[in-house]
């Protein structure tokens, strides 16, 4: 992206130009990267056929860190070194997405941290085993859908089986959409093209992924054209997600690093919704 070029501040570049700007915070070029790494899971819980991976880079500015999903061993070498000790403003204009929403999400964590006083609702995930910390996650996520009556459809974009399951016992209906395709734990089919499913949904529970896939910017705008509630959840760009409250994202619940999968104890994810204001 070039920083010189304006953008719609309502999409993510926009955002990006707006922090580069600085319109959001301290100015980015003031700011530098102390600590980049990664973290790279595999995941088979008992009871379950299957398994998933998932690896993430996450950057620390000061006390926040910012973190982008992305697919198992795609980052280029060298990427974590690159980032450390790096200008924020900088690798807001990398030409990697996932470094440029990592950057991102630590730059504004640092600007707005999670709080009450920014709108965010603190919910304690309790200690438990990495399937039930995942079920209880799962819960608070499917909460922020309470426009959804029972028997309506949500269109699941990232799939992850506890939510699915979430759904299927408040009596909703799940379509699940990835970009992966496969089956779901239950061997239904994933379908790969989110966009085409809008119409046959009531909401959207989309995964903070799309901020790294490139597919966020598209999804929230057809949530705005068809007039259906979207709903994110969040590891990748939980500090970003929240910008857009009100501008076609109607709840967040953001999860920032470390997240639930990385140890037994209890934690905290913070929900905003758009009623609550938005920040954009």
């Amino acid at each position: 992206m070039n920083a010189g070029a304006r953008t719609d501040g309502r999409t993510l570049d926009g955002l990006v130009d707006r922090a580069l700007a600085g319109e959001l915070g301290p100015d980015p070029r003031t700011r530098r990267i102390a600590v980049a790494f990664t973290t790279s899971q595999a995941v088979r819980h008992d009871g379950r056929s299957g398994g998933y991976r998932n690896e993430v880079l996450s950057l620390r500015l000061d006390r926040a860190v910012g973190s982008c999903s992305v697919e198992p061993g795609s980052l280029p070498a060298g990427t974590v070194e690159d980032c450390a000790g790096a200008e924020v403003a900088g690798l807001l204009d990398h030409p990697l997405t996932a470094v440029r929403v990592a950057a991102l999400d630590a730059y504004l964590m640092d600007v707005t941290p999670h709080a009450p006083a920014h709108g965010a609702e603190p919910v304690t995930v309790p200690a438990g085993t990495s399937l039930e910390r995942s079920r209880a996650r799962a819960a608070a996520v499917v909460e922020l859908l309470d426009a959804v009556a029972p028997g309506g459809t949500v269109l699941v974009v990232g799939v992850v089986n506890s939510l699915l399951a979430e759904l299927r016992s408040r009596g909703h209906v799940a379509l699940p959409c990835d970009l992966k395709g496969g089956t779901t734990e239950w061997g239904e089919a994933v379908g790969t093209d989110a966009l085409a499913e809008m119409g046959r949904c009531d909401a959207v529970l989309a995964s903070g992924m799309t901020l790294g896939n490139g597919t966020f910017d598209p999804l929230r705008q057809h949530a705005l054209e068809y007039g259906k509630p979207l709903v994110m959840f969040a590891q990748t760009g939980s500090a970003v997600l929240p910008r857009f409250l009100g501008a076609g994202v109607s709840a967040v619940c953001a999860e920032p690093y470390p997240f639930f999968w990385l140890d037994g104890g209890p934690g905290t994810i913070h929900r905003y919704r758009a009623d609550d204001g938005g920040a954009l």
